[in-house]
C-alpha cells in the first residue's frame, strides 16, 4: 500500500523521472495486490488482507506528503528503495520457505518484478 499510496503523491510534487516511476509502481503493485486478493477470495490462502495501511506506513506517508521540491524527491526515493528492499527480501524468504504452495509460487512469480522495481528505484537516485 506504502508504494501505490506515495506514488500517487508523485504526481502533484514529482518530477518527470520520478512520475513515469511512480506510474509503473502504481500500475504493477495494483496488478499483484489483485492477484493476491484473488488468491484470498478463492480460499487459496488463509490470511486477513488489511483494509488501511498501519500506523508506521500512515506515518512515513504523512511525512512524505509534507514535504516538497528536493526534499520530497529524496524522501521518495529513499521510501522506495527501503520498501522494495524489504519487500524482495520477504518475497525471497517466502518463495524459499513458505508453508502454502500457493502463496510460495505467487512470491517466487513476483520477485523477479520486486526485484525489477528495487533496480528502478535505485537508479532513481543516479
Amino acid at each position: 500500500m506504502l508504494e501505490i499510496e506515495s506514488s500517487k503523491l508523485v504526481a502533484a510534487k514529482g518530477d518527470a523521472k520520478n512520475k513515469a516511476f511512480a506510474d509503473q509502481m502504481i500500475k504493477d503493485h495494483t496488478a499483484t495486490s489483485d492477484e493476491l486478493k484473488g488468491l484470498v477470495s478463492r480460499g487459496k490462502v488463509q490470511v486477513n488482507l488489511p483494509a488501511a495501511m498501519d500506523k508506521a506506513h500512515g506515518a512515513k506517508l504523512d511525512k512524505l506528503n509534507s514535504l516538497s521540491g528536493a526534499d520530497f524527491t529524496k524522501a521518495y526515493e529513499d521510501m522506495q528503495v527501503s520498501a522494495h528492499k524489504d519487500a524482495v527480501s520477504l518475497f525471497e524468504r517466502y518463495a524459499k520457505g513458505g508453508d502454502n504452495a500457493d502463496l510460495k509460487a505467487f512470491a517466487a512469480k513476483t520477485l523477479p518484478h520486486l526485484q525489477e522495481h528495487l533496480k528502478m528505484a535505485q537508479d532513481l537516485n543516479k
